[in-house]
C-alpha cells in the first residue's frame, strides 16, 4: 500500500540511483580488469593495451566484449643507434642476441659488418620485445654503449584488427553453412561441386585473413626494435710535419698519376696527328704556290 501512495517522480528518482550505482559499478570492474586508472585516458601505453586485448579475447571476469570493444591496438616500433668501440661492437651484437633469448624476445634479423680499409665496423639488429620486457631490453642495450639516438613510433592498427576479426566472423559462419549444405539430403551432383568449389575458395579467403590477423597480432602484441651499432670515431693529432710525410707518402701514386694522365693524352692525340700533319703540310704547299704565281702575276704586269 506503501508504493501505492508513493508519488510517481520519488519511484522514478530511486530508479535513477539503482541504474547510477550499477553504471559505477561496472566501471570499477572494467578499470580492475585492465589495469588502467580513470586519469590515464589518452597516455596508455602499449603494455596496457597489449594487456586490455589479452583480456577481451580470453573474456575475462564474464565482461570480454565490453572489455574487446574499448581496447585498441597499436603497433610500436623502437630505433636506436649506439655508438661504442670497433674492438668490441661484435661482441655486443652477440651479447645482445644471447640477452634477448633469455626474455620474451624474438630475434628477426641481426648482421656483422668488419672494419676494412675503406669501411668501419657496424651491425644492425632487429628484434620483436614483449612489452613487459622492453625495459630490460634497451637496459641491457643501453649498457653496450652510447645511446646516440633514440626514436620511438607508434601507429594505431585497431581499424584494420577490426575489419580483419569482421571478415574471420563472416568468413567463418559463410563456410560452416556451406558444410550444413553438403549434409542436407536430395542434393544433386551439380549442386554438390559448386558448394565444394565455394566451400574451397571460402576456406582459402579465411586462411589468408587468419595469416593477416596474426601478422597484426605480432604487430601490436610486441614492440618492433631495431639498433644500429656503429664504431666510435677517434680524433687523432697531428703533428707539425704531419703533411709533409703525407706528401712523400703520396709522391710515388701522385707522380704515377701524372704519367698515366700523360700518356692517355699522347694516345688520344696520336690518330689525329695522321690526320693533321699531312693537312698542314698540303695547306703549306697550296699557300706557297698561290704566293709564286702572284709574284710571277706582278713581274708581269710591268713588262707589258
Amino acid at each position: 500500500m506503501e508504493d501505492a501512495v508513493l508519488p510517481k517522480s520519488f519511484r522514478y528518482f530511486w530508479v535513477a540511483v539503482v541504474l547510477c550505482a550499477g553504471c559505477a559499478h561496472k566501471a570499477a570492474t572494467y578499470q580492475k580488469a585492465t589495469g588502467l586508472s580513470e586519469g590515464e585516458g589518452g597516455q596508455v601505453s602499449s603494455a596496457d593495451y597489449a594487456r586490455v586485448a589479452r583480456l577481451g579475447l580470453s573474456g575475462a571476469g564474464g565482461g570480454g566484449g565490453a572489455v574487446l570493444a574499448a581496447s585498441r591496438f597499436v603497433a610500436v616500433r623502437h630505433k636506436l643507434e649506439i655508438v661504442e668501440p670497433g674492438s668490441g661492437l661484435a661482441q655486443s651484437i652477440e651479447a645482445v642476441v644471447a640477452f634477448c633469448g633469455t626474455i620474451q624476445c624474438e630475434v628477426l634479423s641481426s648482421s656483422v659488418t668488419n672494419e676494412t680499409a675503406v669501411l668501419s665496423p657496424s651491425g644492425n639488429i632487429t628484434a620483436r620485445v614483449a612489452p613487459q620486457d622492453l625495459n630490460k631490453f634497451l637496459d641491457f642495450v643501453g649498457k653496450q654503449g652510447q645511446i646516440a639516438r633514440h626514436a620511438t613510433e607508434s601507429e594505431d592498427k585497431t581499424a584494420a584488427v577490426v575489419d580483419v576479426e569482421a571478415k574471420l566472423k563472416n568468413q567463418t559462419e559463410f563456410r560452416d553453412s556451406l558444410r550444413r549444405m553438403l549434409t542436407k539430403p536430395g542434393v544433386s551432383v551439380a549442386d554438390l561441386l559448386q558448394i565444394q568449389e565455394k566451400l574451397a575458395e571460402a576456406q582459402a579467403e579465411l586462411d589468408s585473413e587468419a595469416t593477416q590477423r596474426k601478422v597484426l597480432a605480432n604487430e601490436t602484441e610486441k614492440v618492433y626494435v631495431e639498433i644500429v651499432f656503429h664504431a666510435e670515431q677517434r680524433t687523432i693529432s697531428r703533428g707539425s710535419f704531419a703533411s709533409v710525410g703525407e706528401a712523400l707518402r703520396d709522391f710515388g701514386s701522385v707522380l704515377g698519376d701524372s704519367l698515366a694522365a700523360l700518356i692517355t693524352a699522347v694516345a688520344a692525340i696520336i690518330p689525329w696527328l695522321i690526320v693533321i700533319i699531312p693537312g698542314l703540310w698540303f695547306l703549306t704547299k697550296a699557300i706557297r704556290r698561290f704566293r709564286e704565281r702572284r709574284r710571277a702575276a706582278k713581274a708581269a704586269t710591268p713588262a707589258a
